[in-house]
């Protein structure tokens, strides 16, 4: 179960229709998609619980057609209704016990951790996955601490046996330095949705992440 979920987590689009030059998310997803990612997590912290309802049901049934898990970012009411492949909770969102009450084994459960010890704390309390807090600086969203940078992405690594994914500030140039901490993948924001070209973006975070499976 954990490899086959690494391996769905290498190259993982998180949604932001700020950045999204007024495409949709199901017009982003599905350019993305066919550049090759396999997660997209829908964040809209902007959005009304209507609004990511009706987008989630569209995502869900977009992703499940092309075989990409589909995570709801702090909304496990969302991720049940859609019926979602899972929910991703930070350290201030829902409590990953109290959602697991709720949604059983229905869900995938991603934790976000900023530390090593936040990251132990995942796992001991039953999560799927760890994304991190920003390897590097970013202007897509604001974190209360400084940037990881690779030593402290990899201490972090190290501190689980669960696939863990990096964000924050993540490129072509920087994805496989990212990948060689022993990452199970990478998310971005911008690097794909504020592209021009999506597809074309998501073609090239592919074979940036797959140089890096090569060289293994």
């Amino acid at each position: 179960m954990k490899e086959k979920l690494r391996e769905k987590l290498r190259l993982y689009l998180v949604t932001d229709r700020e950045l999204a030059r007024g495409r949709t998310e199901e017009e982003v997803v599905k350019k993305a998609a066919a550049g090759g990612i396999t997660a997209v997590q829908l964040r809209g912290k902007e959005m009304t619980s209507r609004e990511l309802f009706e987008i989630g049901l569209h995502l869900r049934r977009i992703t499940r057609d092309l075989g990409i898990l589909f995570i709801i970012n702090d909304r496990l009411d969302i991720a049940l209704c859609v019926e979602a492949d899972g929910v991703h909770l930070g350290q201030s969102d829902l409590p990953l016990a109290a959602a697991k009450k709720l949604g059983g084994n229905k869900l995938i459960y991603g934790v976000t951790a900023e530390t090593p010890e936040q990251a132990r704390s995942g796992e001991k309390e039953g999560a799927d996955y760890i994304g991190t807090a920003a390897v590097y600086a970013t202007s897509t969203k604001e974190y209360p601490i400084e940037p990881l940078g690779l030593g402290g992405l990899k201490e972090l690594v190290e501190a689980t046996s669960l696939p863990v994914v990096a964000i924050g500030g993540l490129n072509v140039e920087r994805a496989p330095q990212v990948m060689n901490t022993g990452v199970a993948g990478i998310a971005v924001v911008s690097a794909i949705v504020s592209a021009p070209d999506i597809k074309g973006a998501a073609e090239n975070l592919t074979r940036a992440i797959e140089e890096d499976r090569r060289e293994q």
